[in-house]
C-alpha cells in the first residue's frame, strides 16, 4: 500500500452481512460466573457498513510515511483495490496487532482476506514475534469464520467494550490470537 492508495482503501465497500453470530451468555454471579458461547442465527441478517475510521486511517498513514512501524497491504483486481489489511507490531507484548482487514463486497470468497492475513503472519514470523492478535465483534460472523479458518484461537471477550449493553445487543468484542512460537 502507498499513501496514494489510502483514499481508495477508504472507498472499499467492507459491508458485513451476517445471518449468524456467537451468542455469549453468563450464568451465575460474581466470581462464580460461567460464560458460554454458542453459534446462533439472527431472525434477520445484520448488516454493518464497516467504514474505515479516522484513527485507523491515521495509524495506516503513519506506517506508510515511515513514522511508525507496520505493514499495510492492498490486493488489486484489474487496477482496482479490492482488499486491504494493516497490522502494527507491539514489541512490548511480542505481537503483531491486526488493525484492519477489509475486502470489497464484490470480491469476497476469492481468498483475498486469507492471502493478506498470510502475509501479515509471515511478517510477524520474520520479526520473531510470538503471536498475531486480532479483534472482531461476535455479530460479525464472516470475520469469526476467517480467523477460525486460519487457526486463530478465541482468547477472550469484552462484554462492555463499546457500551454497557454490548451483551444484550449480541455485539461483544472478541479477542483472537494465532500463536507463532
Amino acid at each position: 500500500m502507498t499513501a496514494a492508495d489510502l483514499h481508495a482503501v477508504r472507498d472499499i465497500d467492507a459491508t458485513i452481512e451476517s445471518a449468524e453470530y456467537l451468542h455469549i451468555h453468563r450464568e451465575g454471579e460474581g466470581l462464580s460466573s460461567v460464560w458460554k458461547i454458542e453459534l446462533r442465527r439472527f431472525r434477520e441478517a445484520r448488516t454493518h457498513r464497516q467504514a474505515l475510521d479516522d484513527d485507523t486511517a491515521f495509524a495506516i498513514k503513519q506506517m506508510l510515511t515511515g513514522i511508525e512501524e507496520g505493514i499495510a497491504l492492498v490486493a488489486e483486481h484489474e487496477g482496482t483495490i479490492a482488499a486491504a489489511a494493516a497490522a502494527r507490531p507491539d514489541a512490548t507484548a511480542g505481537l503483531m496487532r491486526l488493525l484492519d482487514l477489509r475486502v470489497d463486497f464484490d470480491f469476497r470468497r476469492q481468498g483475498l482476506a486469507s492471502g493478506l492475513l498470510f502475509q501479515i503472519i509471515q511478517e510477524a514470523r520474520q520479526r520473531d514475534l510470538r503471536a498475531v492478535a486480532a479483534q472482531t465483534m461476535s455479530d460479525h460472523f464472516p470475520s469469526v469464520q476467517i480467523l477460525s479458518k486460519l487457526n486463530f484461537e478465541l482468547a477472550g471477550f469484552d462484554t462492555q467494550f463499546k457500551s454497557n449493553h454490548d451483551l444484550v445487543k449480541d455485539s461483544v468484542v472478541l479477542f483472537w490470537y494465532l500463536q507463532l512460537k
